[in-house]
């Protein structure tokens, strides 16, 4: 097969949603790191991920003449052209239970840690506290979702690798895990264990250490 090139970033969430996959695919790929700065973002921003997307941000995947960006785009791309080990469940109820689950991840939860990010010096204020809340309630039904599984939708997939990146920028933003979500702590650790996961994570706690950033204690457990 063909090597892929997958452009990320060190601080990216969805760049890393796809090493992830990638990695637990066992594909052979290139990572092209876009350099990042915390007063400019991602600049100078690749060639190659102007010239590919629109939007002008990465993820953005390259194998031969394919060429896409969008992470969940590029989830359905990994699972055509490596089906084993699978990602998506196999059933049609199971793999819609777990595109909801993982478009929920992006579209409803993350949103609040986004608008997390501008408000760090005024965690006291509405905004701020508003979104936390909202990040607490969606803890809370992640809990409940795995009180008779391991993994989000059954079965490990896509799902579990959205939110756990979602999540672990929670506690980057002040929505941490706490005591009240036991089940959902477990699942951290158990997703934490993984090697694909070990490897990306633990780079990313390698490059905030490197900036003098906080890192989350259970990503330096990584």
């Amino acid at each position: 097969m063909t090597r892929l090139t997958i452009y990320s970033g060190p601080l990216s969430m969805f760049g890393a949603k796809v090493e992830i996959a990638a990695r637990e695919k066992g594909l052979d790929f290139d990572l092209i790191m876009v350099p990042y700065e915390s007063k400019s973002g991602y600049h100078p921003k690749h060639p190659e991920v102007l010239r590919i997307n629109p939007k002008k941000q990465v993820p953005v995947l390259v194998h031969g003449a394919v060429e896409i960006f969008d992470s969940t785009q590029i989830f359905e791309y990994l699972e055509d052209i490596a089906p084993s080990p699978p990602l998506w469940p196999r059933d049609p109820a199971g793999r819609a239970l777990a595109r909801g689950l993982e478009h929920r991840s992006d579209e409803v939860f993350f949103p609040h840690i986004i608008r997390l990010m501008s408000l760090q010096d005024a965690l006291q204020t509405e905004p701020a506290t508003t979104a936390i809340e909202a990040a607490s309630r969606y803890y809370a039904d992640m809990d409940r979702r795995l009180e008779s599984c391991e993994w989000l939708a059954g079965s490990y997939s896509f799902a579990d690798i959205a939110f756990y990146m979602a999540a672990l920028f929670g506690e980057r933003q002040s929505a941490p895990l706490t005591a009240s979500t036991p089940r959902l702590l477990a699942w951290r650790d158990r997703m934490s264990r993984r090697a694909p996961v070990k490897a990306v994570a633990g780079a990313m706690a390698k490059w905030l250490h490197a900036a003098g950033r906080p890192v989350p204690a259970f990503m330096d457990a990584v």
